[in-house]
C-alpha cells in the first residue's frame, strides 16, 4: 500500500472498522487485482461502500498499490454517493502519477465544484505535478492563485511543487520567486531549486544554490549532489566533478543507483574514461543507464571495440542500447556500420522508436541510400510514430541529400509544426541544390511564420548565396546578423563570406575582407575557402599565400596540400607539385582517394579511379568506351587540363581522365538499371570539370537524368544541362 497516511487524517467513521478492511493493509503481500475485485464484492454485500470511510480504502487500494487499477478506480469512484477529501485525493494523486495526468485535473475541477469541502495541502502538490508534466501553464498558474488567496500560502510542500512546475514550463525565474518566498526552506526546496537550474542548463547557478545551501547549514542528500554531480557534467569540468564525487564520500551521502549513474555520466562527458571504468566495475547494481552511458563513453573517445564490447556484455539490451550504438556509429563517420546494427535492431524484434530513426535516417544521407531511406519513411507512416521536429529534420536532410529535393519539400510542407531546425534544413536542401533564390524566399516565409533565425539559419543562407552566386545578397545577410537579429557572426560565417566572394572570382575583396573587416582571427576554414577559391580560378600567388596560413594553423590538414597540390598541376608547375608530394611523404600524409558510390537495387557500389573490383568491371568499361565514342559523335573533347600527374601523352591523358570515379559509376548505372531511372552518383570530392562535361553529355545523348553529389553540392543533368549552370 502507498503511504495513505500522508494524504491527510481520515475522517470520522460511520461503520466500525471491518475486519475485511485488514486485507487492503497487507504490505508482504498486498492484494492483486482479482482479490481486490473480490474484497470490493464482499464490501458490496456487507454495505460497506455506503461508509465513506470503507469506501476511501478500497479506492484507495485500487489507485495507489503495486496492482492498481484507474479505471476500475474511477468507475467505483462515481458509483460512491459522498466520497471524502482522502478518496478525492487518492485519485488525482493516481492519475497525476500515470501516464494520463490530463484525468488528475479534471478530477480536481470535479472535486471544486462537487464536494462540499474544498482542496486542502495534500490536494494541490498532487494537481500541480500533473500540470507541470503535462505541461499546463495556464492551469498551474490559476492553482497557483487558489494556493495565494488561501491559508496554504506559506506551506512548504506547495511551494516545493510549485517550484517544479515553473521549471517545467521553462520559467526558472518564476521557480526562484517561489523558492525564494519559501519562509522555511526543507532540503527538498534546495533539491528542486538545484535540478531546475541544472535541467535548465545553467549549472553555474546550480552550484551557487548547493554553496549558499551549505551556509544555511541544511545537509545534502544523494539527490541534491546528484543534480551538481550533472551540473559539473554540463560544464565539463572534471576537476570540480572529482571534488564533488569526494565529497560526497567524506559526508557519507548515500551512492544510489542514480548518483552513481550521474558520477559515471559526468566522468565519461569529460573525457575521463579510466575513472569511468574503475566505477563502473564497483557498481554493485547497474541499468541500463548504466551500461549505456559506459557504452557511449566508448564511443565519444573514438574506441568503437571497446563500446561494442559494453554493448554486447549488456545483460539486455532495450531500444535505448541500441540507439546508442547506432548513433554512435553514425556520428562516428561510420554510416555502413551504423546500419547494419540498424537491421540488427529488428532481427531483435525492437520497436524502433524516433531515436533510431533520426540515427538511420542520417547514415542514408552520409551513404546517400535514398531506397532505404523511402523504407524507413514508409515504416514512420506504417507504426504511426510522431513525425515531430526532430524527424522531420532528419527525412528533409536525408531527401535533399540524396537528391530527391521534391520530396524533401512535400515533407516540409506536410509538417503542422516547423522550428528553426526544421526550417534549417529545407534552406539547407535548396542551398545545397543551387536553389538559392527559393532559400532566400524561404527565409522570409520563416520570419512571416514568425520563427526566430539561429546561427545554423544564416550558414545556410550564406551557403545558398554562395552556390547561387549571390553575393550582394549574402553580404546584405551577413551586415544583417548582429543590428537586427541579434546574432553575432561567428567566424564560420565570415568564412562563408570569403567562399561566396571567392567563387564569384572577387579574390582580392575576399583577402580584404579576412585581413581588415573581420572581428574575428580567421580560423584555417576562412582560409582554406580562399585557397579553394584560388584553385578555381587559378590564382598562384594568392593560393600560396592562403596555403601558408592555412598550414601554419593546421599543419596536418592534408586537403590543403591537395589543393595547393592540384592548383600547381592546372598551372603546370610540376616543380610544386613534387615539393608539396614530398613534404606530404615527409609528414606521413596521404591524398584522400576520390571514390563515387551509387545505389542500385538498396545495394551501394563504391568506385575508385581505374577500379576493377567490381564482378561487372569488363561490362562497365566496354559501356565506358560506347559512351566515350558516342560522346565524341557528340563534340565531347576531353579536358586534360584537369589532369593531375604529369603524362605527356595525350592518348594516356585521355585514357586517365576516363577512369575517373564518377564516370565509372554512371557506366555502371546505365547498365543496371532502367531506361527511365534516374542515375544518383555521390561522390567524396568535388567534381572535376571534365567529369562534369561528361554527365552533361550523357544525360543529352542517353536521355537519362544524372543527379551527382560532390562534396559541396549537387548537380542534377537533363538534356545536357546542370542544375549548377556551370557555376561550382
Amino acid at each position: 500500500m502507498a503511504n495513505l497516511q500522508l494524504l491527510q487524517i481520515l475522517p470520522t467513521r460511520t461503520h466500525p472498522d471491518h475486519p475485511i478492511l485488514s486485507l487492503l493493509d497487507d504490505h508482504d503481500r498486498p492484494p492483486d487485482r482479482t482479490q481486490i475485485k473480490k474484497i470490493h464484492a464482499r464490501m458490496l454485500r456487507l454495505g460497506l461502500l455506503s461508509d465513506p470511510y470503507s469506501a476511501s480504502r478500497l479506492i484507495a487500494a485500487l489507485s495507489l498499490s503495486p496492482s492498481r487499477n484507474l479505471h476500475y478506480a474511477h468507475q467505483l469512484f462515481d458509483q460512491i454517493p459522498h466520497p471524502n477529501l482522502f478518496t478525492w485525493n487518492a485519485l488525482i494523486r493516481a492519475f497525476a502519477s500515470s501516464s494520463t495526468p490530463l484525468r488528475s485535473l479534471l478530477v480536481f475541477l470535479r472535486l471544486l465544484s462537487e464536494a462540499p469541502l474544498g482542496p486542502d495541502k495534500f490536494t494541490f502538490p498532487f494537481v500541480i505535478k500533473a500540470a507541470a508534466d503535462l505541461p499546463a501553464s495556464r492551469f498551474g498558474r490559476a492553482v497557483h492563485a487558489m494556493v495565494l488567496k488561501s491559508a496554504l500560502r506559506a506551506d512548504v510542500f506547495i511551494g516545493n511543487s510549485l517550484i517544479y512546475f515553473y521549471a517545467a514550463c521553462g520559467d526558472l525565474g518564476l521557480s526562484r520567486r517561489v523558492f525564494d518566498g519559501i519562509p522555511v526552506r526543507d532540503v527538498v526546496s534546495w533539491n528542486s531549486m538545484i535540478a531546475a537550474s541544472t535541467q535548465a542548463g545553467r549549472p553555474e547557478e546550480a552550484l551557487e544554490l548547493f554553496r549558499r545551501m551549505e551556509v544555511e547549514d541544511v545537509k545534502p542528500n544523494d539527490v541534491t549532489m546528484t543534480s551538481i554531480v550533472n551540473a559539473c557534467a554540463q560544464m565539463g569540468d572534471l576537476e570540480l566533478g572529482m571534488w564533488v564525487c569526494s565529497y560526497t564520500e567524506r559526508n557519507v551521502i548515500r551512492r544510489s543507483l542514480i548518483l552513481n549513474n550521474a558520477m559515471l555520466d559526468m566522468y565519461a562527458k569529460c573525457g575521463n574514461l579510466e575513472e569511468a571504468r574503475k566505477l563502473f566495475d564497483a557498481m554493485g547494481e547497474r541499468d541500463s543507464f548504466t551500461w549505456t552511458t559506459m557504452l557511449v563513453g566508448y564511443a565519444s573517445d573514438g574506441d568503437f571495440k571497446a563500446a561494442r564490447r559494453v554493448f554486447e556484455a549488456m545483460p539486455s539490451r532495450d531500444i535505448a542500447a541500441w540507439n546508442a550504438m547506432i548513433s554512435a556509429y553514425e556520428q562516428g563517420g561510420r554510416p555502413k556500420e551504423a546500419l547494419g546494427l540498424f537491421h540488427e535492431c529488428l532481427k531483435e524484434d525492437m520497436i524502433a522508436d524516433q531515436v533510431t530513426f533520426v540515427s538511420t535516417l542520417s547514415a542514408c544521407s552520409q551513404l546517400g541510400m535514398i531506397d532505404l531511406g523511402r523504407l524507413i519513411h514508409a515504416s514512420i507512416h506504417k507504426h504511426g510514430v510522431t513525425l515531430n521536429c526532430h524527424l522531420a529534420t532528419s527525412l528533409i536532410d536525408m531527401y535533399a541529400k540524396c537528391g530527391d529535393l521534391e520530396k524533401a519539400v512535400e515533407v516540409f510542407r506536410s509538417v503542422d509544426r516547423r522550428d528553426v531546425f526544421v526550417w534549417s534544413a529545407m534552406m539547407a536542401g535548396l542551398a545545397m541544390h543551387g536553389h538559392g533564390e527559393a532559400a532566400i524566399e524561404l527565409f522570409l516565409e520563416m520570419q512571416e511564420a514568425k520563427v526566430k533565425p539561429n546561427e545554423v539559419t544564416f550558414m545556410n543562407m550564406l551557403c545558398a548565396c554562395s552556390h547561387s552566386g549571390l553575393v550582394d545578397t549574402g553580404r546584405m545577410y551577413l551586415n544583417q546578423m548582429l543590428p537586427v537579429y541579434g546574432i553575432a557572426p561567428k567566424v564560420e560565417h565570415y568564412g562563408c563570406m570569403v567562399d561566396i566572394l571567392g567563387r564569384a572570382g572577387r579574390l582580392d575583396e575576399a583577402l580584404d575582407l579576412i585581413e581588415n573587416r573581420m572581428p574575428v582571427p580567421p580560423r584555417a576554414s576562412v582560409w582554406g575557402a580562399l585557397l579553394g577559391a584560388c584553385a578555381v580560378h587559378g590564382n598562384v600567388k594568392l593560393g600560396e599565400k592562403a596555403f601558408e596560413h592555412l598550414v601554419a594553423l593546421e599543419p596536418g590538414n592534408d586537403g590543403a596540400y591537395v589543393l595547393m597540390s592540384n592548383l600547381y598541376a592546372k598551372s603546370d608547375n610540376w616543380d610544386g607539385v613534387a615539393k608539396l608530394r614530398k613534404r606530404m611523404r615527409e609528414m606521413g600524409m596521404k591524398k584522400e582517394k576520390g571514390c563515387s558510390s551509387i545505389e542500385v537495387d538498396g545495394v551501394v557500389y563504391n568506385f575508385l579511379v581505374g577500379d576493377i573490383s567490381h564482378p561487372s568491371y569488363r561490362k562497365i568499361y566496354l559501356k565506358l568506351n560506347e559512351i566515350a565514342s558516342r560522346l565524341r559523335s557528340s563534340g565531347y573533347v576531353p579536358n586534360r587540363s584537369q589532369l593531375l600527374q604529369n603524362v605527356e601523352d595525350d592518348d594516356a591523358k585521355e585514357q586517365a581522365l576516363y577512369l575517373h570515379s564518377e564516370k565509372l559509376a554512371i557506366a555502371f548505372g546505365l547498365i543496371s538499371t532502367g531506361s527511365r531511372t534516374q542515375i544518383r552518383v555521390m561522390k567524396n570530392l568535388r567534381v572535376c570539370e571534365d567529369c562534369h562535361s561528361f554527365a552533361k553529355l550523357v544525360s543529352s545523348v542517353y536521355e537519362r537524368e544524372v543527379v551527382l553529389r560532390d562534396r559541396y553540392r549537387f548537380h542534377r543533368f537533363r538534356g545536357g544541362e546542370c542544375s549548377c549552370m556551370d557555376y561550382w
